[in-house]
């Protein structure tokens, strides 16, 4: 049995915002056990008839006031156990990339969004901080699953973003995507270079 099995299903949209370093942006749940203090990428559930990559281009305007970062294409799927509104749910994620020009952008006006959230504080993280951490971070691997979106080719990428129905570059286009993810999660496979999606699997670490 996968893990949750027999909880009440949600669905969730999520976003990997990197900057111009490949710093990842974070935000921190103080959450009671046993899902506990941890770190995740900026997303959350889809309202009726709402698509994946809507509800995730949808949440990372309302958790960081960016309105101008779009949807590079789905990345990863996976499944998780999760507390919200005091029960606790199996939550079926699909992970979106994206990027933002600006080197550690700060958030907007949203502190009273993150009040009523439950969203504790955010910070961009580095890959090698990622690396070394202690702290609780989802999805697990997550430095390593950024370096594999340096290595996936760009014809795998619009190939597997099109068996889905979410067009790249585009909020939430992803119609008809109710296919479910099995007890494992997933990520997109390809060969090629690191130019394709912008990430550098070599870059240093450095401040």
């Amino acid at each position: 049995m996968g893990e949750g099995a027999g909880l009440p299903l949600r669905r969730a949209g999520r976003v990997v915002v990197l900057d111009p370093g490949d710093r990842v942006l974070l935000l921190r749940y103080d959450g009671d056990p046993p899902v506990g203090r941890h770190w995740a990428t900026p997303g959350g559930g889809l309202d009726p008839g709402e698509s994946y990559a809507a509800a995730a281009s949808r949440e990372l305007t309302e958790e960081t006031g960016w309105g101008d970062v779009v949807l590079l294409g789905e990345i990863h799927r996976d499944v998780r156990t999760i507390g919200y509104a005091g029960r606790l749910l199996r939550q079926h994620e699909r992970l979106f990339l994206a990027r933002t020009d600006r080197t550690r952008r700060e958030l907007g006006d949203v502190a009273a969004m993150h009040a009523s959230d439950g969203i504790a504080a955010w910070r961009w993280w580095t890959l090698a901080e990622l690396d070394t951490t202690a702290e609780v971070v989802w999805p697990a691997g997550l430095a390593g699953l950024i370096r594999g979106c340096a290595l996936a080719c760009l014809d795998g990428i619009d190939d597997h973003v099109a068996e889905i129905g979410v067009k790249r570059g585009v909020k939430g286009a992803a119609a008809g995507d109710e296919a479910e993810l099995g007890a494992g999660g997933g990520t997109v496979d390809g060969g090629g270079g690191k130019a394709v999606l912008g990430i550098d699997p070599d870059r240093g670490d450095a401040e």
